[in-house]
């Protein structure tokens, strides 16, 4: 059936992929992003304009807007609503950058999901996705499983996300919202985030620029293709009452050592490193249980790393004309 979805953050590296394949499933979606500087925004640019050019873009609403300012959003949501759900993409993201700006993630990741909470409240909306994080599993026994406690958050971004899983938690319990909680685990993939290891390994490489690595490089993570990320938190749009769910790779960890020694391969070039000491907000390991995921959701990745290492280099080589001047 056709929906009307609510996807924040709809220029973001994942929220952008999730617009794409619900206009994919025909259904009605408004996008709202505010599109901060964060990162480059040509980056942003260049995502929205792959929705726009969808053959189902007249589907597609989008409104530059920050979900922290109420106001705004009662309007939206009074304006294209009734939703069918929400799916809170919108966060600011980044373990580094949440020790040197705090109050911005609380700001955003917290209250900004408060904020679209009493506007489902307000207007009936019933079904509620929250992209949350794997970086709540520090210190954690690996695999990673869903029932861990996690509440030793070694950065205000971990924190953050934590607050919105817990205030979603009580909207359920006041007022029935339907929520599914997704941890994503290190996303990868073409128009990646360029404070991410994947993106920024394939640039430094490719214009013999000298990799700046945290730690030696035997750290290691969970890779999970961006699609299969998409597919996952669409996935979630269904009635769970109130249940979280790794979305990860599901494989051993994958160390960055082994992914520049790949990276080297498909792009023909040798990297160049230089060590720096390890960060002390950061995890050695990531490692996803999703076999909840598998059973509730029927989720599973499909794309392998060889497979989702060869489409991000070819989008970087593709696009490389402009993303060369993209600072990360």
């Amino acid at each position: 059936m056709n929906k009307r979805y609510l996807v924040t953050g709809a220029a973001g590296f994942i929220g952008s992929q999730v617009c794409l394949r619900l206009l994919e499933e025909g259904h009605q979606v408004s996008g709202v992003d505010n599109l901060n500087d964060y990162y480059d925004v040509r980056l942003k640019d260049w995502r929205l304009s792959q929705i726009q050019s969808h053959p189902n873009s007249e589907n597609f609403h989008f409104e530059k807007m920050d979900i922290e300012n109420q106001r705004s959003l009662d309007c939206f949501f009074g304006s294209n609503g009734p939703f069918d759900a929400v799916l809170n993409l919108a966060a600011r993201a980044g373990v580094s950058y949440s020790l040197e700006n705090p109050h911005v993630y609380l700001s955003t990741n917290a209250e900004g999901t408060l904020n679209l909470l009493e506007c489902m409240r307000e207007t009936g909306c019933k079904k509620f996705v929250y992209a949350s994080t794997s970086s709540l599993y520090a210190g954690q026994k690996m695999p990673f499983t869903e029932e861990l406690a996690v509440n030793e958050p070694l950065s205000p971004y971990a924190a953050s996300k934590k607050a919105g899983e817990l205030i979603a938690y009580s909207y359920h319990k006041l007022y029935q919202v339907d929520v599914s909680v997704v941890r994503y685990f290190t996303v990868f993939g073409p128009a990646g985030r360029p404070d991410m290891s994947p993106y920024r390994f394939i640039k430094w490489i490719a214009e013999e620029e000298t990799i700046q690595m945290f730690g030696d490089g035997s750290q290691s993570r969970d890779f999970t293709y961006v699609g299969d990320i998409a597919r996952g938190t669409i996935a979630a749009i269904q009635d769970v009452g109130y249940e979280i769910f790794n979305l990860g790779g599901g494989r051993n960890p994958v160390s960055l050592n082994t992914i520049i020694s790949r990276l080297e391969e498909l792009l023909g070039k040798k990297a160049k490193i230089n060590h720096k000491p390890f960060h002390v907000a950061d995890l050695m390991e990531t490692w996803a249980d999703i076999s909840k995921a598998k059973r509730l959701l029927d989720w599973e990745p499909q794309i392998s790393l060889e497979e989702g290492f060869k489409k991000s280099v070819q989008w970087y080589m593709d696009n490389r004309h402009w993303l060369k001047e993209v600072k990360v």
